[in-house]
C-alpha cells in the first residue's frame, strides 16, 4: 500500500474516541481502519441490494460431473 501524506482538520474528540474504542495508538491506524470498514460495509450493502435480482441458472449435478466419466459405470 502506497501512503499519501495529507493534512486534515478532524474533530480531535472524535478521533480520540475512535482510537479508544478500536484500541489503536496512532491516529493513522485508526483512520485507515475506519476507511476500510466504511468501504467493507458499503460493499456488503451493495451485495444485499442485489439479493433476488441476479438469476443464476446452473445445472448443479451436471457441473459436478467429470469430463469422460459415465454415471453408473
Amino acid at each position: 500500500m502506497v501512503g499519501m501524506r495529507t493534512t486534515l482538520d478532524l474533530p480531535e474528540d472524535l478521533v480520540n474516541e475512535a482510537k479508544e474504542l478500536l484500541g489503536y495508538k496512532s491516529k493513522t491506524d485508526t483512520i485507515v481502519f475506519a476507511l476500510k470498514e466504511l468501504i467493507r460495509r458499503h460493499k456488503i450493502e451493495q451485495l444485499i441490494g442485489m439479493f433476488g435480482k441476479v438469476k443464476i441458472d446452473i445445472d448443479i449435478p451436471a457441473s459436478r460431473e467429470r469430463p469422460g466419466s459415465r454415471s453408473g459405470a
